[in-house]
């Protein structure tokens, strides 16, 4: 391209050159003109002659080759590079030189339609600020019009803008302007001019500036798709990589798979549940990777694949290599095509070993303690200590287990044991009392804590009756050598309900001299009698059927207790 332009230089140079030596000759000749041969003034005529008809032929010649060299140099910079204001830039620079105009502009439409100036440069080749933006927006509304190029040798003087007020105002002579087309549509125009001189811009400029238009049009077009590729691509890369983040924060497990039922992804809850690395398992088949439940999950995954919907709460048991067997909950989904191209299924894995071994313990906890009584419990606040609350305290013993005990092995002893306790356990759990312990063959429970009960004594008198009730109906399932008999005593006064014990081993109990005498009343109550104090029948009032007993001696008191037994509710 550069040999090109240069040849070009060179030979209007010569041909210049030798038209001045061809004139210079003729004139020396002249001054000479009686010696002068006339046959040789004829010939440096003719050369003459010749030389300028040749230097006026070549001309069009020459501007079509200097087009064609700029056009080369544009498109050349213009698929160098993607970064399109770079390449308006340095495109422009390149217009100004050749059109010799004093300033250029390229404005593109914005996304509301109008136009906005991306490169604004001027003859020195820098930025022209948007202070001195002082254009003819006559001359680009009708390019946009009319989506022809338009040139004007003088503004001023051009019948076409008379009384323009841009035109007038800012002085403005020499300009050019074409539009940039796409595809038969107009998005935007390049504007130069020379606001000192007139008749700067030719023809040739004009098809320059649009062949140039031409090319710039699909730059734009190539940048703007690549920018929109480029954005997406980052938008997507930056999706991909928070959804990677997501994946890898679920607290739960989560496998895919394709249609094979090789596993595709795995989060590292999924890894951490199954107990091996994510290029462990990614390809593996299912059954390996389950190989205790591999058949039947196999299964679930072509239904979930074959109706596409999702399986909820699957729960098994599992044989995982390195840890003991584990409880599982599985949640089947149809994979989405678009995802993974085929057939696949998520499947969401919740590690439920340890919550089934917090519900076991809990349970169990449940049958030694009222449930009431471990909702009281804050694990977090645990202390040793108490409060004073006024209770209904109830001791049931099974008469005569000692000798029961002495005559049969333990595997019956406990066995029959553990169906009275039950018996006396559940009339007071369903009277909504708290089991505070099981002594030995013995039974302690109290009322009114830690929920309060109006009706307190009331309902522990109720749950004394359930137990006789019970008894009676273990007695109909049990042989005769197994029947045995509760004695009950009820006592009502103060107590400190509360935590004893150390940080190691604590127990939740009922201690005070209420609780003392209730178990004393019970010690003197005969087999399968319920026993109860004045303070519990002055608290239940009229709503008992009774009768006193002789008063009975106490441990520790002076005095003997009143007491009372229970014949039944009036």
């Amino acid at each position: 391209m550069e040999e090109l332009q240069l040849q070009s230089e060179d030979s209007a140079d010569t041909l210049s050159h030798l038209l001045k030596l061809a004139e210079q000759v003729r004139s020396h000749l002249l001054k000479r003109e009686r010696t002068a041969p006339t046959l040789l003034l004829e010939q440096l005529s003719q050369l003459i002659r010749g030389l300028k008809e040749l230097q006026v032929n070549r001309t069009p010649t020459f501007h079509a080759s200097e087009n064609l060299v700029a056009l080369a140099g544009i498109s050349q910079i213009i698929n160098s590079t993607l970064q399109l204001n770079e390449v308006l830039r340095i495109a422009m620079d390149m217009i100004i030189r050749l059109t010799n105009a004093e300033r250029g502009f390229l404005m593109l439409r914005g996304a509301d339609g109008n136009l906005v100036t991306r490169v604004a440069r001027n003859w020195s080749q820098e930025s022209i600020a948007p202070e001195d933006f002082a254009i003819s927006r006559t001359v680009i509304a009708r390019v946009l019009e009319r989506g022809q190029p338009l040139l004007t040798t003088d503004a001023q003087e051009d019948p076409r803008f008379l009384g323009r007020q841009s035109v007038m105002a800012y002085q403005l002579r020499s300009i050019l302007c074409v539009p940039l087309k796409l595809k038969d549509q107009i998005i935007g125009v390049i504007y130069a001019d020379n606001r000192m001189h007139t008749g700067i811009f030719t023809e040739n400029a004009r098809e320059l500036l649009t062949a140039f238009a031409n090319q710039t049009a699909v730059a734009i077009e190539n940048a703007r798709l690549f920018e929109s590729v480029r954005s997406a691509l980052a938008e997507t890369t930056e999706l991909k990589a928070l959804m990677d983040n997501v994946f890898e924060s679920i607290a739960s497990g989560v496998i895919t798979t394709d249609e094979h039922n090789r596993i595709t992804m795995s989060n590292r809850a999924a890894q951490e549940i199954i107990g091996q690395p994510a290029d462990w398992l990614k390809g593996r088949a299912i059954e390996q990777v389950f190989p205790s439940f591999g058949e039947s999950l196999k299964q679930y995954i072509h239904m979930v694949c074959k109706t596409n919907a999702n399986i909820i709460g699957v729960e098994v048991e599992v044989t995982l290599p390195g840890r003991p067997p584990a409880n599982l909950s599985l949640n089947l989904s149809p994979l989405n095509r678009a995802i993974q191209g085929a057939p696949g299924v998520a499947i969401v894995l919740e590690d439920l070993t340890e919550k089934r071994r917090l519900q076991s313990q809990r349970r169990l906890f449940e049958r030694m303690v009222s449930p009431a009584v471990i909702e009281q419990i804050d694990p977090e606040q645990l202390s040793v200590g108490g409060r004073r609350a006024h209770i209904t305290t109830l001791f049931a013993d099974i008469r005569d287990f000692t000798h029961f005990s002495e005559a049969h092995d333990p595997e019956l002893l406990v066995s029959v044991l553990n169906r009275y306790l039950a018996a006396a356990a559940q009339a007071v759990l369903a009277h909504q009392g708290t089991i505070d312990k099981f002594l030995g063959d013995a039974v302690m429970a109290w009322f009114n804590a830690p929920i309060p009960q109006p009706d307190h004594a009331l309902h522990a008198v109720k749950a004394a009756l359930e137990m006789q009730a019970a008894v009676r109906r273990l007695h109909d399932a049990l042989p005769e050598e197994h029947h045995l008999s509760l004695a009950v005593g009820i006592h009502y006064g103060d107590a400190v309900l509360g935590l004893v014990g150390t940080e190691e081993r604590l127990d939740y109990t009922a201690i005070g001299d209420s609780v003392n005498t209730a178990k004393r009343i019970q010690e003197n109550a005969a087999p399968g009698q319920i026993l109860i104090s004045a303070d519990v029948l002055k608290q239940i009032g009229e709503g008992l059927r009774v009768r006193p007993v002789a008063s009975i001696p106490l441990k520790g008191k002076s005095q003997p207790m009143q007491v009372y037994e229970v014949l039944g509710l009036a």
